[in-house]
């Protein structure tokens, strides 16, 4: 989708008012002026046609002017016309004639008309620069426009809204690439099997869910409409692209004109769900080694939060959904980094050296109001702007005042002391990326480059569910043989320090039904779930059982320690982690498999835990065959590992601050080998 401009070379920063173009997956494109971004059209239908892509590139200005108007300046269908443009209009980086061509046109008809509106200084003959007298032997707006708010008549060339002097400069474009390459005009000509259409886009149609974003207008409108379009199914997008209306194939259409709320509905930004395959692996796999088992769950899962905005001030560790571009550089102009005194540094020898003062002084938020002339100093505090005159600045402690004057010793290098605009962030520059987790550091950058709001990731609500007869929930009576639920106040603790929403969903016994009822409502309140216990194969496991009869069931083997089979599935769409019922053993799954899954379908992206080498303060002969994962602490810089490895003792996880991670092969371990020790802070504890 392409957001078109009708105006002039923009410069090289990013910046609304110029030529954006969106494409489904991936980020919006700056283009400075129109040669780049008809080179960066080409390229890409180029690309689609040498993949065999079918390729939809959509433009923001009118394809076809009211019926009539080709027939009179070229004895010609609109595509003639299109051609007829092209050959007439002259286009460069800095100038175009489009204001000649439209008064030019104008002399052809009687009165004032049918152009209007000169952006030049200079006179047209036959362009009016307002609508004052203006007579117009043609409709004012084509059909489409007449159905739809808040479009512009295309002969308006000039002040807001000047679509006409975008089809001026677009069409020309337009003519050139469907001579260069198969491309179908829709609704002009048929479009059914062709690999590359043009279509007419109002981005008006789907203001509401612009409006839900921030950053530059014109870049997330194309990436809001081309990724919205790309969800539709082909059946939905043909039916847009069905028009029955009479003048459209003179004067074109607006695509998804009529079909408003489906277009809108398609704009959520929610991604597709999870194919329930998903966890499956592949034929003839038994134990899957960790890294295995971390490849594919990356490889296949997808983030699955919808985009929404937010204020500043709500941001706080919520996911960043997309790029976002400073509004204004930091610092916004340049200023004084100490309090002190500033003059021209170029001017100021070696030696003692005494200024002239000026009268005044600034300070931060209030500006000396003239200029300082060579040779004079200024009065200047910390995080003034410097006065015109001024690019250097002495520390106050290095100075002595009398008289109107200031002493120092040179030499003093030019620019000292002082902050260059822009010099942390300038603005069009891209500030946060998406997939942030966002700090206060971050919300700090971000009101200082001029953003109120960001575009974020709804949280990803996260379902912690206890199953088993054997549990009961803590503080109430255990009789022989009951053990308390540990893992699910764990589990939701994780959760909720990880920046999801926790939901509890609660404990359910060794009961089938109802274990389906529960899953059946958790896929109308959360994303994912995390169930502990009956994981595993036997008579009484009934989450995997359950699975494995009516849903899609995974059970991955993983070769590592502690832990027992890791149930993979998915009901109704809802990934389900099936974690061991012990509480060690869940809590290291948790970490390892679910903590960066759920990263990835929050939008966070899929995140490696920090590890660090570290002296062991142990000995330990492993065998080969499995990952093992020690609970473990760092004192005097040597990794400690808790004294019992057996999976029961939760004691062990209140005492330790992290992990030591051994590798999959045999490792004889004595104090001082190396180890890799991976703090609770690196996984977001």
């Amino acid at each position: 989708m392409v957001d078109w401009s009708g105006g002039n070379d923009r410069g090289p920063r990013p910046k609304r008012d110029a030529i954006w173009i969106g494409e489904a997956g991936r980020a919006p494109v700056y283009c400075r002026n129109r040669a780049v971004a008809e080179a960066h059209l080409t390229a890409r239908i180029s690309d689609a046609l040498d993949a065999g892509e079918r390729l939809m590139v959509g433009f923001d200005f009118p394809f076809g002017y009211p019926l009539g108007v080709a027939q009179a300046l070229c004895d010609g269908d609109t595509l003639a016309l299109w051609d007829w443009l092209e050959s007439r209009i002259e286009d460069s980086s800095k100038a175009n004639n489009r204001f000649d061509l439209a008064g030019e046109i104008n002399r052809r008809f009687p009165g004032q008309g049918p152009f209007w509106g000169n952006g030049l200084k200079r006179d047209i003959d036959g362009l009016p620069r307002t609508k004052a007298g203006y007579e117009n032997p043609f409709a004012d707006k084509r059909l489409s426009e007449t159905r739809t708010k808040g479009t512009f008549s295309v002969w308006q060339l000039a002040g807001a809204g000047s679509v006409g002097s975008q089809a001026l400069m677009g069409l020309p474009v337009l003519a050139r690439l469907r001579r260069q390459f198969p491309v179908a005009a829709w609704p002009l000509e048929p479009w059914d099997d062709a690999a590359v259409v043009f279509t007419e886009i109002w981005p008006g149609l789907i203001e509401p869910a612009v409006a839900r974003h921030a950053g530059i207008r014109d870049a997330v409108q194309v990436r809001v409409l081309a990724e919205g379009l790309n969800r539709l199914s082909p059946a939905r997008l043909n039916a847009m692209l069905s028009v029955d209306a009479p003048d459209a194939q003179e004067e074109g259409w607006i695509l998804g004109l009529g079909h408003e709320k489906e277009l809108l509905a398609a704009m959520s930004l929610t991604p597709p769900p999870l194919k329930n395959d998903c966890f499956a692996l592949p034929p003839g796999v038994d134990w899957t080694p960790v890294d295995e088992a971390l490849a594919m769950l990356q490889s296949r899962l997808t983030c699955v939060c919808a985009t929404e905005t937010v204020a500043l001030g709500h941001a706080a560790g919520r996911v960043l959904a997309d790029d976002v571009t400073a509004r204004r550089s930091n610092p916004p102009e340049p200023n004084t980094a100490v309090d002190g005194y500033g003059f021209a540094g170029a001017l100021v020898g070696e030696g003692d050296i005494v200024l002239p003062l000026v009268d005044g002084r600034a300070a931060a938020g209030v500006p000396y109001a003239g200029t300082v002339p060579p040779g004079q100093a200024c009065r200047v505090l910390t995080g003034a702007a410097l006065p015109d005159g001024v690019d250097t600045v002495v520390l106050d402690e290095d100075c002595a005042t009398s008289g109107g004057e200031v002493a120092f010793r040179g030499p003093v290098k030019t620019g000292s002391n002082t902050r260059r605009a822009g010099e942390d962030v300038q603005e069009g520059q891209t500030a946060l990326s998406a997939g942030r987790r966002l700090t206060p550091a971050d919300l700090a950058l971000a009101a200082a480059v001029g953003l109120s709001d960001l575009p974020v990731r709804a949280r990803l609500r996260v379902g912690v569910l206890s199953t088993g007869d054997e549990v009961v929930p803590a503080g109430s009576t255990a009789a022989q043989g009951q053990i308390y639920d540990a893992n699910r106040p764990m589990l939701l603790s994780i959760a909720e320090r990880l920046g999801h929403v926790a939901v509890d969903l609660g404990h359910v016994g060794d009961d089938r039904d109802a274990l389906r009822a529960r899953l059946d409502v958790a896929t109308q309140q959360v994303d994912v779930v995390l169930t502990s216990g009956g994981a595993s194969a036997g008579d009484e496991d009934h989450v995997s059982g359950l699975l494995r009869e009516t849903g899609a069931l995974a059970e991955w083997r993983i070769a590592l320690k502690p832990g027992r089979p890791l149930a993979l599935g998915m009901w109704q769409g809802m990934p389900i982690f099936g974690l061991p019922g012990n509480p060690v053993a869940a809590f290291v799954c948790t970490l390892v498999f679910a903590r960066p899954a759920m990263g990835l379908m929050s939008g966070a992206g899929w995140q490696e835990p920090q590890g660090f080498n570290v002296p062991a303060a142990f000995s330990k002969r492993k065998k080969p065959g499995r990952r093992e994962y020690l609970r473990a602490r760092i004192r005097d810089g040597h990794a400690e590992v808790f004294k019992s490895e057996g999976s029961g003792r939760i004691s062990g996880l209140s005492w330790a601050e992290g992990l030591v991670e051994l590798p999959d092969g045999a490792q004889d371990i004595t104090p001082g080998t190396v180890v890799r020790y991976i703090p609770f802070g690196s996984f977001g504890l």
